[in-house]
């Protein structure tokens, strides 16, 4: 019996990522690749794939994408490719007024395929702040809020770093979220997100207005979900390009 797709899921490896400020960052990834092999294909995808990721793993970035799938393709004789890779990302990061410095975790992810699945994918998930606007119109003192996510994925035509795409976000909530605060800290977050209330859907269209006002994003898909601190649903808002331009 001829089987048509086959692959890797969940292979956790040491990679090393560029930083926008040009240094590499040590981390974790979590990758899984995809083939839809040809008829006369026989070849072993664990070893052809495993191999030519170990020529890339101490320089990985958007760019490496662009050597590891042609390799694949051709080594593997496959229509085509998809290749998905999940990290960590560390960014160093100053609380707002004691300028205490800490590590704030991103989850980010590079996807890309070629084929008949060609292109790239950009993600991050961001941690942000919301503070209810409803909440805050009818009390006399105080108002909910709460941690979310967002999660953003974008095409693109010229590069775009990471750090770029999470500053994007984190412009598009009440407040940002910290790794690390002294109580200067805690105040100014706790003021400034009481003073810029905002529900899922208006932080979505933030980043949607953003995103469209950016001149290297062709394409992008945001959503936020908000953990409710006073409810024990979420509350959720998505936005696609492709809907909104």
């Amino acid at each position: 019996m001829y089987i048509q797709t086959v692959g890797l899921k969940n292979l956790k490896t040491p990679i090393r990522v560029k930083e926008k400020g040009g240094g590499l960052q040590n981390t974790i990834a979590t990758i899984s690749m995809q083939a839809n092999l040809s008829e006369k294909s026989t070849h072993n995808c664990a070893d052809i794939f495993t191999s030519i990721l170990q020529e890339h793993l101490d320089e990985l970035s958007v760019a490496s994408f662009s050597s590891i799938l042609p390799k694949l393709q051709k080594q593997l004789q496959a229509k085509s490719v998809r290749l998905e890779m999940s990290f960590p990302y560390f960014i160093d990061k100053k609380a707002p007024v004691s300028d205490t410095h800490s590590l704030m975790e991103y989850d980010c992810t590079f996807s890309g395929g070629i084929g008949d699945n060609d292109g790239f994918i950009l993600s991050v998930r961001v941690p942000v702040t919301t503070l209810c606007p409803c909440s805050k119109e009818i009390s006399s003192g105080g108002a909910h809020n709460q941690r979310g996510e967002v999660t953003l994925n974008v095409t693109f035509h010229n590069f775009i770093w990471v750090e770029d795409l999470i500053e994007l976000v984190e412009q598009s909530a009440s407040c940002e979220v910290y790794a690390l605060l002294k109580r200067p800290d805690e105040k100014y977050v706790t003021e400034k997100a009481y003073n810029n209330p905002m529900f899922v859907e208006d932080v979505v269209r933030k980043v949607a207005v953003l995103a469209l006002e950016h001149p290297d994003i062709n394409w992008f898909s945001a959503s936020v979900e908000s953990f409710e601190s006073i409810h024990k649903h979420s509350a959720y808002a998505y936005v696609d390009s492709d809907e909104v331009r």
